[in-house]
């Protein structure tokens, strides 16, 4: 990745076009909630404009249907952008046409444009090779800084990269994520430990498959682990279940036996009688839950046995929830796992923390600062633990 890396090119007199991932969350007047994600991407632009070039920024949002939205335009992003860089953006609210070129003709060294959400175009989705050469003949060289697009083979993310044979780099964002999960699926200090949670075990299944050469141990944790607490003949009540991979559920089992993976199961947990923040809980056995009854959460049991498995890990990689995080009384056990992972770090352990809940956990508790590696991209980290080729990332090594 080095001679990929922006780190010791001079970009004085170039014209950058640059990708990031700019698609922030916003409420319902379209104020922008959380901006890690542009935050993250300044040291790129810095840097860029520092040595003096005019950087043409390219960005998403949204999942727009096809031309131009309103509702979805990066209007809003434009004006946190001359925020946090204190300076003004050229940004025109509409497709690329005669005027958005001369513009982006006439942007000079230290000055910054911002295109309309890529996605408005219907040849970005579909990897369009001559909607990306009309991005191309916007700049003399592309640098990739959108890792959370990275699994994406578009137009702006990949295509184009292909433009530049010789001009193409990772931004410092990229280059740092790319680097840490090449640290943790490669070259981990033992023992190393995965915690898996989330819903459904069939959206963990080449994660699991992928991981279990690597671990020594993994935790499964969230509604997946009622798939195989009832393959083991356990009851779950109305806990989630994927019935039809229950059988998939015991050969990973018997597959983690095979590799001398130490898999753990909570032994107890915080059950409710409905899908409700404010409904009657009681704590019971994981494999124990009575009819009418559905599994929330761990519980204290299982907290504490996970707080030993991690506090005696060199290297930890933590994707999804113990619970139903989204209501804070079943918070208890994503909260505990995210604190017990920032005490470990503290002892020097590694940690990589990736997924939407469990991002949101560690950043609502104020702990992100104190975990090794926090993940900008979901679904990339997801394609990239699954052993999968990112054609974002392969487009700028090629």
């Amino acid at each position: 990745m080095n001679s990929n890396s922006i780190k010791d090119v001079n970009f004085k007199g170039r014209k950058v076009l640059l990708r990031v991932d700019f698609n922030v969350p916003m409420d319902d007047h379209r104020h922008i909630t959380d901006d890690t994600r542009m935050r993250e991407s300044m040291p790129t632009i810095q840097k860029l404009l520092t040595d003096g070039a005019a950087v043409i920024i390219m960005a998403h949002f949204g999942r727009p249907k096809g031309g131009f939205d309103a509702a979805l335009s990066l209007g809003p992003v434009a004006k946190h952008l001359e925020e946090l860089l204190q300076k003004p953006v050229v940004f025109f609210p509409e497709l690329i046409n005669d005027k958005v070129r001369e513009a982006a003709r006439n942007l000079q060294g230290g000055e910054v444009m911002l295109l309309e959400n890529i996605r408005f175009y219907e040849g970005e989705t579909k990897g369009d090779e001559s909607f990306a050469r009309e991005l191309a003949s916007l700049g003399d060289c592309y640098v990739n800084d959108a890792f959370g697009a990275a699994h994406r083979e578009h137009a702006s993310t990949a295509v184009v990269a292909r433009c530049f044979p010789h001009d193409k780099y990772f931004g410092f964002l990229m280059e740092h994520e790319v680097r840490n999960l090449e640290k943790l699926m490669h070259g981990a200090a033992r023992p190393f430990t995965a915690i898996i949670g989330g819903s459904k075990v069939s959206s963990k299944i080449g994660i699991l498959e992928n991981l279990i050469p690597k671990v020594d141990n993994m935790v499964i944790i969230g509604g997946m682990r009622y798939t195989f607490t009832k393959a083991l003949g356990g009851k779950i009540g109305n806990s989630i279940c994927e019935d039809d991979k229950m059988d998939l559920a015991l050969a990973l089992l018997k597959k983690m036996d095979e590799a001398g993976v130490q898999y753990y199961l909570p032994t107890d947990s915080v059950i409710a009688d409905n899908f409700s923040n404010d409904a009657k809980t009681q704590v019971v056995a994981s494999n124990a839950v009575p009819d009418g009854w559905e599994s929330m959460d761990c519980g204290p049991e299982s907290c504490r046995k996970i707080r030993e498995v991690i506090m005696a890990s060199k290297t930890i990689l933590w994707n999804g929830p113990a619970g139903v995080f989204e209501f804070p009384a079943f918070a208890k056990g994503t909260n505990e796992i995210a604190r017990c992972v920032a005490e470990a770090c503290e002892q020097g352990t590694f940690a990589a923390i990736g997924g939407g809940d469990s991002v949101a956990a560690v950043k609502q508790m104020g702990l992100a600062d104190r975990m090794s590696y926090v993940s900008t991209g979901g679904g990339a980290m997801l394609e990239y633990l699954e052993g999968k080729a990112l054609p974002g990332i392969v487009a700028i090594e090629q």
